[in-house]
């Protein structure tokens, strides 16, 4: 059979009018009855772009010239903006972030959930720059450039985007993307090191390296010294999250802490922790506040990862059961609650696509009055079917997902009685097109 061949592109800019922005931060246009989403466009505007991909159902494009723009648009702050996949949206304002963000919420909540947001709560919001605390590196030598990279992808593409420092990066490693650079390249095994996992706490940053080789004692000497001089932690990762280990120093502890709550969270570099501070302290007490909670009140945390929301809630309420499929994050959670002196919480781990509650787990015996939950991306849809079981008063689900937050939400409301209180938009990522949401749901029968 005969390979069939790539279409080729059109070379020639073509003129377009930017209709609305398409949930991934797209501007979207038709031409010819015909869709095309665009990078670099906004709602309002006249560009012209040229054609990256045609398929049958819709094109993609870029701007390469704003002949009209929008009164929305902004000077990127970051010289890598458009190449750079880590962000989408610095060409807009944070004002008209936020509405798009807003407005999608909205929409996903109507279209998949069949459910109308009669009340919107106030966006949260905190630093524009510098806010990202989590990110994973990727590590590439280019021969063609004779040039060792480090950062994140290009935009549609499987290559490592040419970049010396990144904004919305924590200061502690967005500033010295060229120093990671020139210490990778110096190593003898610099074609072994895959990644770069970030992980920055309220007094440390760790750094953890990805070597696919076992590195010689000269590498790790000069990893130890890069430590020294940036003031970080290195860790070595040979195989799996598992396997990770510290280099130097070994004794040096990552946390991030809640003054409000009396409480600091202990993790590892490898663990899952909200990337946004500023986001997450207003998020949980947010939580708290949508959960109405009362001191003889019983809490379900499902999702609860090391006890992010768990702990706080657990100052607050009689008791407090968190639910987690991982047991590294379990065991993680139960060692934060004895450092913080916390008693009226238990942790479970559990694989909650399949979990019900039974008799000899931890308060099956008491009425949940509250619950919190937190998934991935893929949502909670499991849970959500089995609310009946549950029957909790008060149900507060945070998102990083508003699809699947929209089709959960819908089924509670269609069919495991309850109502939609009140929804929002949480700005956990600025620039890009994520958007993290909390809703709120109350038992109406």
């Amino acid at each position: 059979m005969a390979r069939r061949r790539k279409k080729t592109l059109p070379i020639t800019p073509v003129r377009a009018e930017i209709e609305s922005l398409s949930h991934e931060g797209r501007g979207v246009a038709h031409l010819e009855g015909k869709a095309v989403f665009i990078d670099n466009a906004l709602p309002g505007e006249e560009v012209m772009f040229i054609y990256t991909s045609q398929r049958k159902a819709f094109d993609q494009g870029r701007a390469v010239e704003i002949i009209k723009p929008s009164v929305d648009r902004v000077e990127p702050a970051c010289p890598h903006f458009g190449v750079c996949g880590g962000c989408s949206l610095q060409h807009m304002s944070a004002e008209a972030q936020l509405a798009h963000k807003q407005s999608t919420l909205i929409d996903q909540f109507l279209h998949i959930g069949k459910l109308k947001v009669e009340n919107i709560l106030p966006p949260i919001t905190a630093e524009q720059w510098g806010y990202r605390r989590k990110a994973r590196l990727g590590v590439r030598f280019v021969v063609k450039k004779d040039k060792l990279l480090v950062g994140f992808r290009e935009r549609s593409s499987g290559f490592l985007t040419d970049m010396s420092s990144c904004a919305v990066l924590h200061e502690s490693v967005g500033q010295h993307i060229e120093d990671l650079q020139a210490l990778v390249r110096s190593l003898d095994a610099y074609q072994s090191i895959a990644q770069i996992e970030v992980a920055v706490g309220d007094e440390l940053t760790t750094l953890v390296f990805r070597n696919l080789i076992e590195l010689a004692e000269g590498d790790q000497e000069k990893l130890i010294a890069f430590a020294k001089q940036f003031n970080v932690q290195v860790w070595l990762q040979p195989g799996n999250s598992s396997t990770a280990y510290p280099l130097w120093p070994k004794d040096s502890r990552l946390y991030y802490a809640m003054p409000e709550y009396n409480i600091e969270l202990d993790f590892l570099p490898t663990d899952f922790t909200q990337v946004n501070y500023g986001i997450n302290h207003q998020m949980v007490a947010r939580a708290i506040e949508l959960l109405e909670l009362k001191p003889e009140h019983n809490v379900l945390d499902l999702f609860c990862g090391i006890g992010n929301f768990s702990l706080p809630l657990a100052r607050k309420a009689r008791k407090v059961v968190g639910i987690e499929g991982s047991e590294a994050l379990v065991a993680r959670a139960k060692e934060n609650a004895e450092r913080n002196g916390i008693m009226n919480v238990d942790y479970l781990a559990a694989d909650l696509t399949t979990y019900v509650p039974s008799a000899d787990e931890p308060s099956a015996d008491e009425p949940i009055d509250r619950l919190l939950l937190d998934p991935s991306r893929s949502g909670a849809w499991e849970v959500v079917e089995r609310m009946k079981k549950l029957k909790p008063q008060r149900i507060v689900y945070v998102s990083c997902n508003i699809a699947t937050l929209a089709r959960d939400a819908g089924e509670l409301v269609a069919h495991q009685g309850y109502k939609l209180v009140s929804a929002g938009i949480m700005d956990m990522f600025p620039h890009t097109a994520h958007v993290e949401s909390i809703a709120v749901f109350e038992r109406v029968k």
